[in-house]
This record gives C-alpha cells, structure tokens and sequence, in this order.
C-alpha cells in the first residue's frame, strides 16, 4: 500500500546543449534543449523533493556566472532559469512554502540537480555516501562544491531503501558514482520510475544508450544501470521517466502532471 498522493513534475529551467552529452558517441554537433526537472512528491506523512535544479544566484549574476560557467573549464554553458522558475515560486504556485517540504532526495549532486539546495536548506537531504566523495573529489567540473558546501541537514545512505510506504530509491550509479533513481507507487495508474540522469532521453532507454558523461569512463556500468531500471519497470509494471528530455515532459505536460503555474 502506497502513501503517495500526488506527483508533480517542477520545470526549473530549461539548457540547450550538444546531444553526446546525453547520448554517448551520439549526436556531436546537435543542439537539444533539455528540461532540468525536479519532482514533488505528497505523501501521506510529508513531502519530498527529488532533486532541486540549480542555484539561480549562480546563473543570473553576472560575476558568478562568468565564474562558474567560465568556458575554459565548463564547457556546457550557463542553463536558462528565471526568478519564477526557483523552487520557493514552484512551491507558493501550490500553497506551500520550503518550510513544508520534509525530505530532500538528490539523486546526483551536478549542478543542475544539487544547486537549488540553498532554496529549501531547511530540509533533511538524503544523499550517498559514494555520491558525496565523488562530488568532493574535485575529478568532475558538472559538480560545483559551493552547491553542497552549506550547513545542511545531511542523512548519508548507501544503497537502497525506503523513503516512504510506496517510494523507493533505486541505485542507478554509473553517470555518477552515487547515482540513485526513484521508483513511486502512485495512488491510481502505474508507478512511476524517475530515471534521473541514468537515463536523459528516451533515447538512452530504448537503444540502451549510456549518458554522454560517466564516471571515471564507467561506461559499462551506466548500460548496466538502464537495462536494471528496465527490468525492474518490467516487473512492476512501471513506466520509466526520462530526466531531460523535452518531448516527453511535453506529453507528461498533456496528461495533467503539472504543477498550478
């Protein structure tokens, strides 16, 4: 039996980039633009957040832009995000404050997924133990230490779990080395498996195409990650959420998850 009630997912902001960095060896000198999700999740007992997208004050001042997305190190290029794309404006759109939301699940600690911390640091934030030595080895340029620097209610896991009756965390490592996927067990209709970046575009699921960037060159580990999150949709008869792919947060747009804008 579920406690899940209601899932929403949270456009906070939008990056145009070389497809190869979501499809590996695929798509060099093809811009795609890329929704960067989070998701909020109402349960019986709380709500949680999976992942909160980026740091704005990174993105709109001009100084910490031009350090943090400087094109010498960071070759991807500065998101698009506005004022009203922050979590706290997301959050007020559905009568609630960062105060009301209970537990923060990160995924990944990159950038575009760890950055919006400081928007809800009220939170416990549930990360791994692997994920957060990765992050702070200094050996990926997508992970800005800043993002996760903050005196922050930190609960370090290792492996799977339950977070809530009905919400699972799947361990999905190989785009980074802690990476988690969570699985959802809706009160109505299928369950729900967030891929987070195991899986960008549909594309990775279907052809069983590994991210553009792994960890330490693990490529055989992020394959093994997708075809795990395809058994397992198999077996529960889940449907599989891909994390940045445009087209498809367009249809889950059109079957009503969306939150009140």
């Amino acid at each position: 039996m579920t406690d899940v009630l209601r899932l929403w997912p949270l456009l906070t902001a939008t990056h145009r980039y070389d497809k190869s960095l979501s499809t590996r060896h695929r798509g060099h000198g093809t811009t795609i633009e890329a929704p960067i999700l989070a998701y909020l999740i109402e349960t019986k007992n709380g709500r949680i957040l999976y992942d909160v997208g980026c740091d704005y004050a990174k993105i709109a001042d001009p100084a910490q832009c031009a350090r943090y997305y400087d094109p010498e190190v960071f070759p991807f290029g500065p998101p698009e995000m506005r004022e009203e794309d922050r979590l706290p404006h997301h959050l007020a759109r559905l009568g609630l404050a960062p105060a009301d939301v209970d537990l923060v699940f990160i995924g990944h600690l990159h950038f575009d997924h760890a950055g919006g911390l400081c928007d809800v640091c009220g939170a416990e934030i549930h990360i791994q133990q692997d994920e957060l030595d990765a992050a702070r080895s200094g050996e990926d340029v997508a992970y800005f230490p800043a993002d996760f620097a903050g005196d922050y209610r930190w609960k370090v896991q290792q492996g799977e779990y339950d977070l809530a009756p009905g919400v699972r965390a799947i361990a999905s490592p190989g785009h980074t080395a802690g990476h988690m996927s969570l699985l959802i067990e809706l009160p109505k209709g299928p369950p729900v498996i967030l891929c987070g970046d195991a899986a960008d575009l549909q594309e990775n699921l279907d052809d069983e195409v590994a991210p553009g960037l792994c960890w330490q060159e693990r490529e055989h580990q992020a394959l093994a990650s997708i075809r795990k999150l395809k058994r397992l949709a198999a077996e529960e008869g889940a449907q599989l959420w891909p994390n940045h792919d445009i087209s498809f947060y367009r249809t889950l747009v059109a079957q009503g998850f969306r939150a009140v804008e």
